[in-house]
C-alpha cells in the first residue's frame, strides 16, 4: 500500500464553510419568524385607525400619538435591553418580548376607548424593545460568517413580511367578523410562534458577556464614545421617519388624493412591504458580495426618495401612485441587508447587544417623531406635502449613511 503524503494532506485547505447549511438555516428561520412577529406588532393598531377614529371619535393626531407612545417606549427600552441581552443572553429576553405582544393583543380585544388603545401601545412597545439586540446577537453568534449577509437579508425580509401580513390579517378578519375577533386571532398567532421557539430553544442559546472585576469603571459604555455609532443612530432615525409615514398615513393619503378605497389603500401598504421583502432578498446577494455597504445603502435610499417624490407630485393616477409606492418598498428593501452589514462593521467586539440596541433605538425614535410631525400635516390637509416631506427626510438619511461609511473605514 503506498505511503500517504502527509505534506500534501497538510496543504489541503479546510472547507470554505465547515458549518452545515441546515444548522445555519434553522437559526436564521427561527430568528426570522420571531422578527416577523415584531414587525407585525408595529402595525397592531395602525391598520384599524380609521375604525378607531370612527368608533371612538379620534383625530389623526390622536392615533398618531398612539404610535409615538409605542415607539418612545420601544426606543428607550431598546437602548437599555442591549445591556440585558449581553448579560443574561438573548433567548429569555426574546421569549418575554413575545409574551408582551400576546398581552397587547388581548388588551386590544377588550379596548373600550382611547385609554385601552394606549395600554395596547405600551405593552406592544415593551415587547418590541429588545428585539433587535436579541435578534442580532443570536445571528452574529450562531450563524457562520460567510452566511451572515444572507442571514441579515432573511431577517429583514421576514420583518417586511410581518409588516405586510398585519394589515391584511387585521383588516381581513375585521371585514369577515369584527376587530375584536381580529385581535383574538392575533393572540393565537403569538401563542403558536412562542410555542415553536420554545420547542427549538436550544438553537437560540447565546453566550453572555462576562464583565471582569478588574474592568475599568464605565467600560460597558465605552462604545458610546464612538462617533460612528451616532451616525448609525442618525441614519436609522431619518430613514424610519419616512417608513412611518407610509405605514401610518399612506391609506388616508391615497384616499384623499385619489379617492382610493380604504381596502385598496391598505393593501397598497401590504404591497409596499412585500416589495420591500423582495428587495431584501435581492439585497442579501448584494450585501454578501459588496465591500461598500454604505454606498449600496445610499443608492437604495436615493432611489426610494425619488420614487416617493413622484408620488407626491400627483401626476399619476390612483393606480399609478399605488404601483410606484409599492416600487419604493423594493428600492429601500435592497439596501436593508447592506445597512445591517454597515452596522456590524461599526460594532466593537463583545458589544453587539449594546450597539444594536442603541443604534436601532434610532428606528424607534424615528417612528415616534414622525407621526407627531406629519400628523399635523395630515390634520391640515397637506397630503401631498406629507409624502414630499417623507421623501426629503429619506434623502437626508443618505448623508448619514455616507458618514457611517467614512468613519467605519477610518477606524
Amino acid at each position: 500500500m503506498p505511503r500517504m503524503n502527509t505534506a500534501t494532506l497538510d496543504a489541503v485547505p479546510p472547507p470554505a464553510n465547515p458549518v452545515p447549511l441546515k444548522q445555519d438555516a434553522a437559526v436564521i428561520g427561527l430568528v426570522g419568524l420571531a422578527h416577523g412577529t415584531s414587525h407585525f406588532s408595529h402595525l397592531l393598531l395602525a391598520p384599524l385607525f380609521p375604525i378607531f377614529m370612527r368608533d371612538f371619535g379620534l383625530s389623526y393626531s390622536d392615533v398618531g400619538l398612539l404610535m409615538s407612545i409605542f415607539f418612545v417606549i420601544s426606543g428607550s427600552g431598546q437602548a437599555m435591553s442591549g445591556f440585558v441581552v449581553d448579560r443574561i443572553g438573548a433567548r429569555p429576553v426574546l421569549f418575554a418580548a413575545i409574551g408582551c405582544f400576546l398581552l397587547a393583543s388581548l388588551a386590544a380585544s377588550m379596548a373600550t376607548g382611547y385609554a385601552g388603545l394606549v395600554m395596547v401601545a405600551v405593552l406592544a412597545g415593551l415587547g418590541n424593545a429588545p428585539f433587535h439586540p436579541a435578534d442580532f446577537t443570536i445571528l452574529n453568534q450562531r450563524v457562520s460568517a460567510p452566511r451572515l449577509g444572507y442571514a441579515f437579508s432573511a431577517h429583514g425580509l421576514t420583518g417586511n413580511l410581518g409588516w405586510a401580513l398585519a394589515p391584511a390579517f387585521l383588516v381581513g378578519i375585521t371585514a369577515l367578523a369584527d376587530w375584536r375577533t381580529a385581535y383574538h386571532a392575533a393572540a393565537l398567532l403569538y401563542v403558536a410562534v412562542l410555542s415553536l421557539l420554545f420547542w427549538q430553544r436550544e438553537k437560540l442559546r447565546t453566550e453572555v458577556h462576562v464583565r471582569h472585576a478588574d474592568a475599568p469603571k464605565g467600560s460597558d459604555l465605552a462604545f458610546m464614545k464612538l462617533p460612528v455609532v451616532w451616525w448609525c443612530f442618525a441614519f436609522f432615525l431619518l430613514s424610519t421617519m419616512t417608513l412611518a409615514v407610509v405605514q401610518s398615513y399612506a391609506p388616508s393619503i391615497l384616499k384623499q388624493l385619489h379617492g382610493v378605497s380604504v381596502e385598496a389603500a391598505t393593501l397598497t401598504v401590504s404591497a409596499y412591504m412585500l416589495c420591500g421583502a423582495v428587495g431584501m432578498f435581492v439585497g442579501g446577494f448584494v450585501a454578501a458580495t459588496s465591500k461598500h455597504s454604505d454606498r449600496v445603502v445610499a443608492w437604495a435610499m436615493t432611489a426610494g426618495a425619488l420614487l416617493l417624490l413622484v408620488c407626491a407630485t400627483g401626476w399619476l393616477s390612483g393606480t399609478g401612485t399605488m404601483v410606484v409606492l409599492a416600487a419604493t418598498g423594493f428600492a429601500v428593501g435592497v439596501g436593508g441587508p447592506s445597512r445591517d452589514m454597515m452596522i456590524k462593521k461599526a460594532t466593537p467586539k463583545g458589544a453587539t447587544g449594546r450597539v444594536y440596541g442603541t443604534v436601532y433605538s434610532g428606528l424607534d425614535v424615528g417612528f415616534a417623531v414622525s407621526p407627531m410631525v406629519f400628523g399635523v400635516f395630515m390634520d391640515r390637509g397637506w397630503y401631498a406635502l406629507t409624502l414630499a416631506g417623507a421623501a426629503l427626510v429619506l434623502l437626508v438619511s443618505v448623508y448619514a449613511a455616507i458618514g457611517v461609511g467614512r468613519r467605519t473605514t477610518s477606524r
